[in-house]
């Protein structure tokens, strides 16, 4: 098996839904580790490119955490009149954004519940304002979930409501609300979510637009290793369609305070490496692999360097949702993000959300 799937990243050619659970199957971590590894440097390129590690100087904002659909695994949301509960106001928002920009973020990044009080007119002020406050800033905002929900109460398609959310500033979308595109799995987890095939097609259509977005999947929430690689491949066929994902982010359910805490199996640090390394190998048309440090913990992320990864995210400033199901940490600062990635034996390079290079630290 693994010589076959080496034949093929080196021959790049497409691995198959087969090798994807195989490997899953496999225990031999290291040989997993392996193809990659490998499959990072086709996909980078040779010299020094090949061992470039991105990063970025970014803001997260939950503007609300009002949320009228639900989803077991989340200890973020609440409901409208709930203890907790709350909604910023732009001015509040732009608070949060300023004291980003003065830590030297150059991204913010915003998702919140599905508020029907915070809906289309309210991010379309929220968007111009932060626009107006800090031109320079780079918007990668809402959930095609979001976008959905927006479409719905103003009774108009996704593709206007992006067209309306762009006018305003937006820049570009992140990957949530993916968790995993089988249908039994989201019927028991977050049924009030939209189904894979409108997740993608929202994807598809901000891609039309000209907008880059990201890509994710949630394990630990009750799902096989087929749901697994079924969710890259069906990634891997709109990534075909539309070619606008910049990159893919495997998430780790955390439990605390969720009601799907003791009721399904936790993923393992290898089950982890193996989502990095494996998604590395059958999304062989997205360009970059990210170890979100903030869920996988900083050494573990480091570890993923080596599996595929060759993102870690960013500074991440003020990060809610991840922090209120147990994550630890909420922010790390640049010189450590830095030392992390060079005691890896990689190089490296501040990027902008686009990953357009800033900076190259190579000494």
């Amino acid at each position: 098996m693994f010589s076959n799937i080496k034949q093929k990243i080196l021959n790049k050619e497409r691995t198959t839904f087969e090798d994807g659970v195989a490997l899953y199957k496999s225990n031999e971590i290291l040989k997993i580790g392996e193809l990659g590894r490998l499959a990072r440097k086709i996909k980078s390129g040779e010299g020094e490119k090949s061992k470039w590690v991105y990063w970025n100087k970014n803001l997260h904002l939950n503007p609300t955490n009002v949320c009228i659909a639900h989803c077991n695994f989340c200890a973020f949301a609440r409901l409208p009149n709930e203890d907790g509960a709350y909604t910023y106001t732009t001015s509040e928002a732009l608070e949060h954004v300023k004291r980003g920009v003065e830590a030297g973020a150059t991204e913010v990044h915003i998702v919140g519940g599905l508020n029907p009080k915070a809906a289309l007119p309210y991010y379309i002020e929220l968007l111009r304002a932060i626009k107006k406050d800090f031109p320079k800033l780079h918007i990668k905002a809402f959930t095609a979930v979001e976008i959905d929900f927006f479409s719905k109460l103003k009774k108009v398609t996704p593709r206007e409501t992006l067209e309306l959310l762009i006018n305003a500033g937006l820049d570009s979308m992140p990957g949530g609300g993916a968790e995993i595109f089988s249908k039994s799995v989201r019927d028991d987890t977050c049924p009030d979510k939209i189904p894979a095939k409108i997740w993608l097609e929202i994807h598809g259509t901000a891609h039309s637009l000209g907008l880059k977005t990201n890509a994710t999947m949630l394990s630990g929430i009750g799902e096989t290793l087929e749901d697994r690689v079924d969710h890259m491949v069906k990634l891997r066929e709109q990534q075909d369609k539309s070619g606008g994902f910049q990159t893919f982010i495997p998430l780790s359910c955390h439990y605390e305070d969720t009601e799907i805490q003791g009721k399904v199996e936790p993923l393992t640090a290898f089950d982890e490496l193996k989502n990095i390394a494996i998604s590395r190998i059958i999304l062989d048309n997205f360009d970059h692999i990210k170890a979100y440090w903030i869920q996988m913990g900083v050494g573990l992320a480091q570890v993923a360097l080596n599996f595929g990864a060759d993102d870690l995210d960013g500074t991440v400033q003020e990060e809610s949702i991840t922090y209120a199901a147990g994550s630890k940490k909420r922010g790390l600062e640049k010189d450590f993000i830095q030392t992390v990635i060079k005691d890896t034996g990689y190089i490296p390079v501040e990027r902008d959300t686009i990953y357009n290079v800033l900076a190259v630290v190579n000494h």
